[in-house]
């Protein structure tokens, strides 16, 4: 995973205009049912490409939670819901391929990458609300980049389908980020993504995505 390169961004005190902030997420929800023609045939490669984005996607869930406890966002409350679903898209190819995993307790990670992030995650997201909107935008994307780099090295068709919905999906979720941000007067600094990949996203209304 490449390294998080932080912004840090000085403590102000935000009025919330939560009505403006909240983009629905209600329309990235996935439905990614496997075709029972698949094949139960998956390379190694695709094998670790699932158990990464299983771990992923319980990181971006799991510190939606947190930073939603903490601070009551709406985009905590409705993405955290989303973060769900995708997570049980994961899940449900694994057990179509019939890998086994692991889904660990709420904060705790297999992977030490993944408990690493979420750490710093929650620790940079209670400094303040703007610090948290900062994580979450950061968390998808983290996401975006991570699956297309899984899409670019696999020809699984079952799993491409599942990414490229899943990024569909974390592109909303950006979206929905930066758009709180700059409702308090901050704005983003993409981490992963190329400037131009962030603008495009960024610059593009809301997607329709599974569907």
């Amino acid at each position: 995973m490449k390294s998080l390169v932080k912004t840090r961004i000085s403590l102000a005190v935000i009025t919330l205009f939560t009505a403006s902030w909240f983009m629905s997420c209600e329309n990235d929800e996935t439905n990614m049912e496997l075709d029972n023609q698949q094949n139960t045939a998956i390379s190694i490669t695709d094998q670790e490409a699932l158990l990464f984005m299983l771990e992923e996607e319980k990181l971006a869930r799991d510190t939606y939670i947190y930073l939603d406890e903490l601070w009551g966002i709406n985009q905590f409350a409705n993405i955290q819901i989303s973060e769900q679903s995708h997570l049980n898209s994961v899940a449900n190819l694994l057990d179509a391929f019939n890998i086994d995993y692991t889904i660990k307790p709420e904060g705790e990670f297999t992977n030490q990458e993944i408990q690493n992030l979420y750490d710093e995650f929650i620790t940079d997201g209670t400094l303040s609300i703007t610090q948290a909107l900062e994580v979450g935008a950061t968390i998808e994307d983290l996401d975006i980049v991570d699956l297309q780099d899984y899409i670019n090295i696999t020809s699984n068709t079952a799993l491409i389908s599942v990414f490229e919905s899943l990024q569909c999906g974390s592109r909303n979720h950006l979206r929905s980020f930066v758009s709180a941000l700059e409702n308090t007067g901050n704005t983003y600094t993409p981490q992963f993504l190329t400037v131009e990949e962030y603008e495009l996203i960024i610059s593009d209304s809301n997607e329709q995505c599974g569907r």
